[in-house]
């Protein structure tokens, strides 16, 4: 059966509101989502393709009447393209993923949102999912961190890179398989906002075959353990990019281990996680620096 997405994740998938994609459907009939027997929409990865190509012509100045005259020519379009998708691949040159990175970062410069979306969705397309996280975006994301802190990108350009890497790895996320070998509780420390790396490691626990509950940023303590009392995990991963001061990170990570059930598996990752290794490992948890421990943890 074909997979199908309730309407607010098809929102968070498109970036097109709720309200705006009902009011496409009742105004000019852009889709026809089936119900689900509870009567919800529900969309199929179709409907998705859609919506996106449908938000890019609006974007560009088009009108959305003008555009649903071309609604024949832009669901042929989404057709091909998941298609394309489906085909077996061909592993890019790895001089590609540095071109890939390139022209988004030129784009970014450029505040080219429609750029840095293509090129972001033909990496996608051209490598595996996990592939494309660890080759492409973080190390993309990485740059893009390091010109900010240097003065070379502004706020500006930097969200239009993150947010559109960001959509991507949600959509990987909401494609990537379901089976429940174990289950991991992903969150980020209480006052983390960064979670791009935290959902990278979710998407990779479920395709190694895990239930994956994804918590996200901003997680406090006593949340992460309610979630822990009630579903016990096999694991909580936890992250934190930016706590520089090893007493500020332990405080907070003695807070969260105080908090969680007893014999609860931790594992911390993000920059503070490795840098403050030593905490993390007198405190009762695991630090992972990399991509190759994860396997590891895995395993």
């Amino acid at each position: 059966m074909e997979r199908t997405y309730r309407i607010h994740i098809a929102s968070e998938m498109t970036g097109v509101s709720e309200g705006l994609i009902r009011a496409w459907e009742r105004r000019y009939g852009v889709l026809k989502p089936r119900r689900t027997p509870s009567g919800y929409r529900a969309y199929t990865q179709g409907d998705i393709e859609v919506l996106k190509r449908l938000k890019k012509l609006t974007e560009e100045g088009v009108s959305i009447a003008e555009a649903v005259r071309l609604l024949p020519q832009i669901k042929k379009e989404a057709k091909d393209h998941l298609e394309a998708q489906e085909s077996p691949r061909i592993a890019p040159a790895a001089e590609q993923y540095g071109r890939w990175r390139q022209e988004v970062l030129v784009a970014a410069e450029r505040l080219d949102q429609q750029v840095i979306e293509r090129v972001l969705d033909e990496a996608m397309a051209s490598l595996p999912p996990v592939a494309f996280f660890d080759d492409v975006l973080m190390p993309l994301q990485r740059e893009v961190g390091e010109r900010w802190h240097a003065g070379q990108m502004t706020i500006a350009e930097e969200h239009l890179v993150t947010q559109a890497a960001r959509q991507r790895v949600l959509t990987l996320l909401h494609q990537a398989p379901k089976r429940a070998r174990a289950h991991v509780v992903c969150a980020c420390f209480p006052h983390e906002d960064h979670e791009l790396g935290l959902m990278g490691v979710a998407l990779r626990f479920r395709h190694a075959g895990w239930r994956v509950t994804f918590l996200g940023a901003r997680t406090p303590a006593e949340h992460l353990a309610r979630v822990a009392r009630m579903l016990s995990p096999e694991l909580i991963a936890l992250s934190s990019v930016g706590e520089p001061d090893e007493a500020a990170f332990r405080k907070t990570l003695q807070q969260i281990m105080t908090e969680l059930p007893a014999g609860s598996k931790v594992v911390v990752g993000g920059a503070s996680g490795l840098q403050h290794h030593e905490a993390v490992v007198a405190l009762g948890a695991q630090s992972v620096a990399s991509a190759e421990e994860w396997e590891k943890l895995l395993a």
